[in-house]
């Protein structure tokens, strides 16, 4: 009885060693995502690179609709064509 005891103790430990090493595996890696979200939320605060950022959705936008823009002048012209046959 005294070896079985023994032996469910030592496991009891070694789980909870195995646990405090994950938690703290777990603790550094929110730590550095916390971190990291800092890092990006400071960076994207200075106005060139919120310029930047700003500029290039713009032009997305402007490319766009310029797009839109041509495909509506296809089916406009394709239903001209269509209708002088």
């Amino acid at each position: 009885m005294a070896n079985f005891l023994k032996n469910v103790f030592e496991d009891m430990k070694e789980s909870a060693k195995a646990q405090h090493e994950l938690d703290k595996a777990n603790f550094a890696a929110v730590k550095a995502e916390a971190k990291a979200q800092w890092e990006e939320a400071k960076a994207r605060n200075k106005p060139e690179v919120r310029k930047a950022a700003e500029r290039a959705k713009r032009e997305g936008a402007i490319a766009q609709a310029k797009e839109r823009a041509a495909r509506a002048q296809e089916r406009i012209d394709a239903a001209k064509k269509g209708g002088e046959d």
